[in-house]
């Protein structure tokens, strides 16, 4: 087990890392949109290749980034019957689903995407669009982005696994911070909290 969780700790660092590393492409695709806009108002020109750039930009951090995602715990969860289980229960829960769907689905992704980027690349595929871009590197992201998501999902079972052996204190790396929504309703409750207290306290 300590070799396993050796290796998570790899996994996680390089995820860690490429996930500071992708959030300047959201400059980027911020920089462009902002300078494409400005440049159609001004000058009344416009390219197809900087509008597709930009959703080229949106897929790399979306695919690049769900390997930060994860080991961060901030994929989508039903927090409302989450919350109300133990932790060794959710992390058995968690466990099943990488085991059952999140792994399997990673390896069918690849599986399907790498032929499309492979024909994409012998090929030279352009955007229909006139002035657009080559197709390959945002058809590489594909399988690139179910490959990061495998590797991230075999560490983050390896930790469930540990947390349920008594070989970790906790299922997670990283805890997820709350989300606005999460505290706007803590925030909320709170209030309704003070105030019943101080109705009850004139009454």
């Amino acid at each position: 087990m300590a070799t396993l969780l050796r290796l998570s700790a790899w996994i996680d660092s390089f995820d860690e890392l490429l996930g500071k590393l992708i959030r300047w492409l959201v400059l980027a695709a911020v920089l462009i949109s902002a300078g494409n806009a400005i440049v159609r108002k001004l000058f009344n020109y416009s390219s197809n290749g900087l509008l597709e750039i930009q959703w080229y930009l949106f897929a790399g951090v979306f695919m690049l980034g769900v390997g930060y995602v994860f080991l961060h715990n901030g994929h989508v969860r039903i927090d409302f019957v989450s919350a109300r289980l133990s932790s060794r229960t959710n992390a058995v829960i968690d466990a099943l689903g990488m085991v059952v769907f999140t792994i399997p689905l990673s390896i069918i992704m690849i599986w399907l995407g790498w032929p499309l980027f492979e024909n994409a690349w012998v090929s030279g595929e352009m955007s229909q669009n006139a002035g657009g871009l080559i197709r390959w590197p945002v058809l590489l992201l594909i399988p690139v982005g179910f490959a990061l998501l495998l590797v991230q999902s075999v560490s983050e079972l390896i930790k469930r696994v540990a947390y349920l052996t008594g070989h970790r204190d906790q299922p997670f790396s990283v805890i997820h911070a709350k989300s606005a929504e999460e505290e706007l309703a803590e925030e909320l409750a709170a209030a309704a909290a003070a105030e019943k207290t101080a109705a009850g306290s004139r009454a």
